[in-house]
């Protein structure tokens, strides 16, 4: 699943009488920048706007004013010189269920082909349910019946995930954080240190009684789900889970953390696949200084700054069009066709396409040898079961 962007991450979107977790996350978030704000605060004593402006400005990530221009122009050609131009060493991407699409998952809220559109079949109070916890704990079979269609190890990563692959190889990535459980950034070839992954992954899971935790790993309940069994702990018998972020469920703390070192040495952002509606995650692209250029690719625009606010003074959300715009720069196709062009301006086109070739002819290589396996064990341990003589 992919926008598992959204369980993503689009499941913390969803409006309930109690806050989800990931809202509580959004404020504990937002509590500690008010308090890290305070610490830095000088004696001065402003004046009452200015009070409230600069305490939602620390708390919200919202940056107030215009920092320097970077780009020489705001284009996708803007943003290729410079990287070229060696001033750029550290790329960050953010990335949702758009940049997987392309290789047949669906991503959460597309009219008619999104996730959350076709769950019928599954008889759901209501369709975000089927990520919900407290759901799942008392009714799984929805979510791993789902979770055998989608289930990683059957799609293969596109050309927007082997883009950020060659970032990684010319030394220019500093880390993925991606909304997705798709698993693809890893068969593309990123590694651990490189991706922060917001919701969760299926590559691991881990019991849910909180006095066991045991772990296990992708083959394990890749076998369960596919035996169409509900997997349990062999230890107390209690329901696991994929290590995906659920409704109800805390973000890795990992993801906290790492931000908070990462985004202010950013020195591009590169936004793909989201609708940058799902707290905290969405709030990220406030977090790099004001001097940073942020490049959205995504198939409408995404993360502008909310007028409120705007009129308030407050600057930090995406701002393509005004008259004060001089950092964010939207390229408004699919995900593969931005990555495409974007490898195209900086020379690196060809190099990219033979990378999504040899590496998709890898794959299908070792899915067919996995799949000659298969058949010659379950041959094998046909001809080894002694027959039963028919009764005369």
């Amino acid at each position: 699943m992919s926008d598992a962007q959204e369980p993503s991450q689009s499941k913390v979107e969803e409006e309930e009488e109690d806050p989800p977790q990931a809202e509580q996350n959004y404020f504990w978030f937002i509590s500690q920048e008010t308090e890290d704000s305070e610490d830095d605060s000088s004696d001065e004593e402003p004046g009452e706007m200015d009070f409230l402006r600069n305490l939602f400005s620390s708390a919200l990530g919202l940056g107030s004013g215009s920092g320097e221009k970077v780009l020489d122009e705001l284009t996708l050609d803007g943003v290729a010189k410079y990287m070229l131009s060696g001033k750029c060493k550290n790329v960050i991407c953010m990335v949702g269920a758009g940049i997987s699409t392309s290789a047949g998952i669906p991503d959460f809220r597309s009219p008619g082909t999104g996730l959350y559109a076709n769950l019928q079949k599954y008889n759901l109070p209501y369709p975000e349910a089927i990520f919900q916890i407290d759901y799942f704990k008392q009714h799984p079979e929805p979510f791993f019946a789902l979770a055998k269609e989608l289930y990683p190890g059957q799609f293969k990563p596109t050309i927007c995930h082997y883009f950020m692959k060659l970032l990684k190889d010319k030394g220019l990535l500093k880390r993925c954080y991606t909304q997705n459980i798709d698993t693809l950034e890893r068969v593309a070839g990123l590694e651990g240190d490189d991706l922060i992954e917001a919701h969760g992954t299926f590559y691991t899971s881990h019991c849910v009684s909180f006095g066991c935790r045991k772990e296990y790993n992708l083959d394990w309940m890749k076998d369960k789900i596919f035996a169409d069994d509900i997997p349990k702990c062999d230890k107390c018998s209690s329901l696991v889970k994929p290590d995906i972020v659920f409704f109800g469920e805390s973000l890795p703390v990992r993801f906290f953390t790492t931000m908070k070192m990462d985004f202010p040495r950013c020195d591009l952002l590169i936004v793909m696949g989201t609708s940058l509606q799902v707290q905290p995650f969405a709030s990220l692209v406030s977090k790099v200084s004001r001097n940073c250029p942020r490049l959205l690719i995504n198939m409408e625009k995404a993360g502008e700054v909310d007028p409120m606010l705007g009129m308030l003074g407050f600057g930090g959300g995406m701002d393509f069009d005004s008259e004060k715009a001089y950092r964010d720069v939207a390229q408004i196709s699919t995900c593969d066709d931005g990555c495409l062009a974007l490898a195209d301006l900086l020379g690196w086109k060809a190099e990219l396409e033979e990378l999504v070739k040899k590496e998709h002819a890898r794959i299908d290589s070792e899915d067919q040898t996995k799949k000659e396996s298969e058949s010659k064990g379950a041959s094998a341990k046909a001809s080894s079961t002694p027959e039963t003589k028919k009764e005369e």
